[in-house]
């Protein structure tokens, strides 16, 4: 007759696989994050190091004046972002945000093409006209661009 594990033994098998559970979810969470995860950069850092092509990236900087062209279709838009160290053009396709226009902050998520252009998916504009979202903020503080204020960053 087989000895029967004690209370003891039983909680340490189930603490033991409890750990293993975890540390599978874990691994599998780090690898869908990989996928998904969509590092911010500025015009300048992208000059300084360009993404791998078709990379999901989040682009941030100022919209350039004048820059902004709308194709005959009504939803394409090209227009450059800049941070003052650089300049990027961006092509969305789109029902762009209200508060999107020239010399406005604006976060744009997409891909770095082949063309050597970034192909935006999604367009994020500042929501007033005190606000400029952190990353912006920073990328062109660290580009040297004067703001014109204190930017409330909502932090």
């Amino acid at each position: 007759m087989a000895a029967r594990p004690t209370a003891k033994r039983q909680r340490l098998i189930l603490a033991l696989a409890a750990a293993g559970v975890l540390a599978i979810a874990g691994v599998v969470a780090t690898i869908a994050l990989q996928d998904s995860a969509a590092y911010f950069k500025a015009p300048g850092d992208i000059a300084a190091s360009p993404p791998v092509i078709g990379q999901t990236i989040r682009l941030g900087g100022l919209v350039k004046d004048g820059s902004v062209q709308h194709a005959p279709d009504g939803l394409t838009i090209r227009f450059v972002v800049m941070d003052n160290r650089a300049e990027l053009p961006v092509r969305y396709k789109g029902i762009t945000p209200d508060l999107f226009r020239e010399g406005q902050g604006v976060i744009a998520t997409g891909a770095m093409t082949a063309a050597g252009d970034f192909e935006a998916q999604q367009l994020l504009a500042k929501h007033d006209e005190n606000y400029m979202p952190p990353e912006v903020a920073r990328a062109m503080e660290k580009g040297g661009h004067p703001l014109k204020s204190a930017p409330n960053t909502g932090a």
